[in-house]
């Protein structure tokens, strides 16, 4: 099964961010380059729609332990309501 569009996962490292998913850092990124992941979150993290930004959700420190991070998916299936 696909990651969909605005997941939350735990990774087991932090090395790098794996393809498809941007940290959760609290990061600002221009809504046009994540277009269906700012459809889903819009401004509820932060940022400023006249600027065209975002915020990811900012979970630094939530990890279980330091050596693992959270990521939120901008790839995969769109969620549908039931």
């Amino acid at each position: 099964m696909e990651q969909m569009v605005g997941e939350i996962r735990l990774f087991a490292f932090t090395s790098f961010v794996p393809q498809g998913w941007l940290k959760c850092d609290g990061s600002l990124y221009n809504w046009q380059s994540y277009q269906p992941l700012y459809a889903l979150i819009g401004n509820i993290y932060g940022g400023n729609a006249q600027q065209n930004t975002f915020a990811v959700p900012d979970l630094t420190g939530a990890e279980p332990d330091p050596h693992m991070m959270y990521c939120i998916s901008y790839t995969g299936d769109w969620p549908v309501r039931p």
